[in-house]
């Protein structure tokens, strides 16, 4: 197991990776919010930030309840999905609609992913023993 995950960076730098790019692109999403809630494609562009936003935020609560030791389960992605809203609601309403669309999406692949990652680790620890 230790040979699948020796190419990945740790748990705490990926959060902490996680944690300082939510605050910047939150940070960036709330200086140019008039202007990404001017125009309707500028709109869609604040959900896809927002989006991102939940990526991140699921990102940290994910590594974070992993190096306590708890099991990640929907409530991360509750949770993640209430920051992502209120972080879209502070630019534009129809924000909240295309950031919970992108999020969507974001789950999707970030669960394929995660399954593609454990059965790696599956092969890894069969071959070991």
């Amino acid at each position: 197991m230790a040979a699948a995950r020796s190419h990945l960076t740790s748990t705490g730098n990926s959060m902490l990776y996680s944690f300082l790019l939510f605050i910047i692109t939150l940070s960036l999403q709330q200086v140019y919010r008039e202007k990404l809630a001017s125009t309707e494609l500028y709109t869609i562009l604040g959900g896809l930030i927002s989006s991102i936003l939940f990526l991140l935020v699921v990102t940290f609560i994910g590594n974070l309840q992993e190096s306590l030791g708890a099991r990640t389960g929907w409530g991360a992605v509750i949770v993640a999905e209430l920051i992502a809203a209120v972080a879209a609601g502070a630019v534009h309403r129809v924000c909240v609609t295309t950031c919970f669309l992108f999020s969507l999406g974001w789950l999707y692949e970030l669960n394929k992913l995660s399954a593609i990652m454990h059965q790696q680790t599956d092969v890894v620890k069969r071959k070991i023993y």
